[in-house]
């Protein structure tokens, strides 16, 4: 990363389907080694099985899922005099939507189930709700953010 300037964001192109760019997003991160078409079928199947089975719009419920999963403070190591301090800072808009697609993807991929598309939607419907894993790990970053506040004052 360079030191002197911060390269400009890239601008999303929105999802063919629904016209979204949170979706076009969370495609890109769960594909893996270059297979788009197979990211993009797995999502779309969840989404699928998400309207079958709640019977709301899906991409409705996705952002839902955003939301409740997306983190508001996290805690940084600051090194202060030889001893380490697990210091709590705000997050920023962007990093905080990273986080929670990342902790979707990871707790589906976990989850037992036929596909990917069938744990991806499981844990979706999970999130939306407001249970399962992704904001349990949510839940536990904020725990541990609010038990450090303490050290609030080391921010930078």
């Amino acid at each position: 990363m360079p030191r002197r300037y911060r390269p400009a964001k890239r601008e999303v192109i929105p999802d063919v389907r629904y016209g979204n760019t949170r979706v076009s997003m969370f495609v890109n991160r769960l594909m893996t080694g270059g297979k788009k078409s197979t990211a993009l079928r797995v999502f779309y199947g969840a989404l699928d099985l998400v309207q079958e089975r709640a019977k709301k719009d899906p991409v409705e419920v996705f952002e839902q899922a955003l939301r409740n999963v997306t983190p508001t403070v996290e805690v940084k190591p600051r090194r202060v005099g030889g001893s380490t301090y697990q210091v709590p800072v705000e997050i920023p808009g962007d990093r905080a939507l990273t986080l929670a697609m990342r902790w979707i993807m990871d707790n589906a991929r976990k989850r037992g189930g036929r596909n990917m598309s069938e744990k991806l939607a499981g844990e979706l419907m999970d999130a939306a709700n407001g249970q399962g894993a992704s904001i349990k790990k949510r839940d536990d970053t904020h725990r541990m953010a609010e038990a450090n506040r303490a050290f609030a004052h080391y921010r930078w």
